[in-house]
């Protein structure tokens, strides 16, 4: 049986479930800051207040089963990105840090600051900016081993077309899957101003999102033309992708079906995720470092298998009954409870 597959696959539906549950909450807190600053925040921020509140706490869990995982699986990416993320890796945890502060300061402590609000929408953009930087360095290039010696490459990666193309696709793609939810949830809570503002922030993201990823696409074709072969290999999933991206935004421009519409949004980036990481396979970090370097004995790679199917198992019961009881709840959703 091929474990080092298997681990990945199941590393790779954490990280997806995370691409999807903490863009919804980066981007809601981004769209709280700017619907301040322009004055729309008595329209959008019930809505969006509604959804965070019994959310918040959970979202980083996603992270958290990847992070360990991927140093269990793999113990060799802690030798090769431990040094080099140092950096990157502390300020996105110095990023979630405020972001927690803000959640437990709002939610406990003294509401309505300015300021707070400001670090709340800025952490929501650089949050996945800084997170981005992973799958960037992965692509190779970047890490520079000597001497038995790994450090990160900064004045390549800033430089890199490459590394800024991820950069704003990250960004954007949280603002775009955000939006497109939080239509459909001020559709479900029958508020229809907030709707109407959502809508168009869900149909003005969608634009640059998809021509972001077009324009990662044909950058990786310079940065990594290995890697840019496989994903044409398997042009099916991401042409996939695409056609549910035009189902969703078609659905949000004719608000209709607006649930589907968000689930098009789902399969569009899982499409599109997996594919991603199928073509990037078997490497963990090119050239340095594939799934079967330094992969765990078999005895704690079926451990950590079952641990990590029996987490996934928990937790998606558990989102499940979180979205049952309150997210999804009439009474919950339409603010009269």
């Amino acid at each position: 049986m091929d474990y080092e597959l298997i681990g990945i696959t199941v590393l790779w539906t954490f990280l997806y479930g995370y691409l999807i549950v903490a863009s919804i909450d980066f981007g809601a807190g981004f769209f709280s800051y700017f619907s301040s600053v322009t004055g729309r925040e008595h329209i959008v921020n019930k809505v969006i207040n509604r959804y965070l509140s019994p959310v918040w706490e959970v979202t980083n869990v996603f992270l958290v089963f990847f992070f360990i995982g991927i140093v269990g699986f793999f113990p060799s990416t802690a030798y090769y990105y431990g040094t080099a993320l140092l950096i990157p890796g502390s300020i996105a945890i110095i990023l979630l840090a405020i972001r927690g502060s803000y959640y437990a300061f709002h939610h406990y402590g003294e509401k309505g600051s300015k300021f707070y609000q400001f670090l709340y929408g800025a952490t929501g953009l650089l949050i996945p900016a800084s997170l981005s930087v992973v799958l960037t360095i992965s692509e190779g290039g970047f890490i520079v081993v000597e001497s038995d010696h790994v450090y990160l490459d900064y004045a390549t990666l800033f430089s890199s077309f490459y590394s800024w193309t991820v950069v704003i696709l990250a960004i954007v793609s949280v603002l775009y899957i955000s939006a497109c939810f939080l239509t459909f949830y001020a559709y479900k809570a029958r508020d229809m101003d907030a709707f109407k503002v959502l809508r168009g922030y869900a149909l003005f993201w969608s634009f640059p999102t998809i021509m972001a990823s077009i324009l990662v696409f044909f950058s990786l074709n310079e940065h990594n033309p290995t890697h840019f072969e496989n994903m044409v290999d398997l042009a099916w999933m991401f042409s996939l992708s695409f056609l549910f991206f035009l189902g969703a935004v078609y659905y949000i421009w004719k608000e209709k079906n607006l649930g589907l519409s968000f689930i098009f949004v789902m399969l569009q980036f899982a499409t599109a995720f997996y594919g991603y990481g199928a073509s990037h396979l078997p490497y963990l970090l090119y050239p340095h470092l594939t799934i079967y370097d330094g992969f765990t004995n078999e005895a704690m790679a079926i451990a950590l298998i079952i641990a990590f199917i029996a987490g996934l198992f928990l937790l998606i019961p558990s989102l499940y009954l979180l979205m049952r009881l309150f997210l999804f709840d009439n009474k919950y959703v339409q603010g009269k409870k």
